[in-house]
């Protein structure tokens, strides 16, 4: 059998010619169009690909995974999201990001192009990005911005706010959007110039595929350095941690038992001849690992959740994704048994 040819698909350009693969963020200051894929957990793969041009998502054989587990089942996630409300209520943090990983084996023959083009027929999103190399295989449907580099103008966009429709946020979305919008304005101001932080944009509406989200808009100039000292002040996504961050960290490190990989770290790319990139936090994303198909929901836990609410809305975020991983429609997450282990 022939090694499957490694490619990149984002933003309507198909990269190919695979040139260097490296864990060196420094690299994206350097020259050419490079692929990026951190996981949460840090580990960084940066791809340069030698011809970019503009294309059709490539094709692909995609047969449905197995049975879904899930690395949290309902009775522990509820277990957790009280675990984080204690935390709020002894000021140890503000809010916290739960999150599970769901796991499925791999449909025979499956090709992870062939899940990226369903993803972008069933459920297009902004920061979509499906990579293949030696190792890696990520297809994502991202919808929020984590950072966006136009020269020293750096933004990012995070959400926090989920519902079906408009009608389901709460007060306490809007109130976890804020604190959010705080924490990535702190983390950028690490790495801006003075004064030129700036949020044009506050709890927004924002429709996408079977979903409304409260976005925020945080914008700055940077004062210096590049991409690894923008990664090392805002890395991980505030979106997907909690606040304070550092203690965010310590405590989803005690009630997550398994590694989140790609989900909730950054995906994306980085043209370093002109000095641009777009790299999302790598929500709604597919990835492949001994011979699993795993994808990752969870939500954002403050001391107004309600814990099962809260499980609910980890079910709301995979369905339809998960239904396009099946290749059907319209089946709710319980039904196909999906949700619990």
């Amino acid at each position: 059998m022939r090694p499957a040819v490694s490619f990149a698909y984002a933003g309507g350009r198909l990269a190919t010619g695979l040139a260097d693969v490296t864990t060196d963020p420094a690299a994206l200051d350097s020259r050419g169009w490079w692929a990026v894929v951190v996981t949460y957990e840090g580990k960084v793969t940066c791809a340069r690909f030698a011809d970019v041009r503009p294309a059709p998502h490539p094709g692909g054989v995609w047969a449905p995974p197995g049975e879904w587990s899930s690395s949290l089942d309902e009775s522990a996630y509820v277990a957790g999201v009280e675990r984080i409300r204690d935390a709020i209520a002894d000021g140890v943090v503000y809010q916290a990001n739960l999150c599970r990983v769901l796991s499925a084996p791999l449909g025979a023959g499956a090709d992870i192009a062939g899940l990226g083009a369903r993803l972008a027929r069933g459920n297009p999103a902004p920061h979509a990005m499906t990579l293949r190399v030696p190792g890696l295989e990520v297809a994502s449907a991202s919808p929020e911005l984590y950072l966006a580099r136009d020269g020293d103008v750096v933004e990012s966009r995070p959400i926090k706010g989920t519902g079906r429709t408009a009608d389901d946020l709460l007060p306490k979305d809007r109130a976890e959007n804020v604190m959010i919008v705080d924490l990535v304005r702190n983390d950028l101001g690490r790495v801006a110039r003075p004064g030129s932080v700036e949020v044009p944009g506050l709890c927004e509406l924002e429709e996408h595929p079977g979903l409304v989200h409260l976005v925020s808009t945080v914008r700055a100039r940077l004062a210096g350095g590049g991409w690894p000292e923008l990664l090392a002040a805002t890395f991980p996504p505030g979106s997907v941690t909690g606040a304070p961050k550092s203690s965010a960290l310590t405590l989803l490190d005690e009630l997550e038992p398994v590694p989140r990989g790609p989900y909730c770290g950054a995906i994306g790319w980085v043209d370093a001849d002109s000095r641009r990139g777009a790299l999302a936090v790598g929500i709604r994303s597919f990835w492949t690992e001994d011979g699993m198909l795993r994808f990752g929901t969870g939500a954002g836990i403050t001391w107004g959740s309600d814990p099962r609410r809260e499980w609910r809305e980890t079910e709301l975020k995979a369905a339809r994704l998960l239904e396009v991983a099946a290749g059907g429609a319209g089946q709710d997450l319980d039904e196909r048994g999906t949700a619990r282990p």
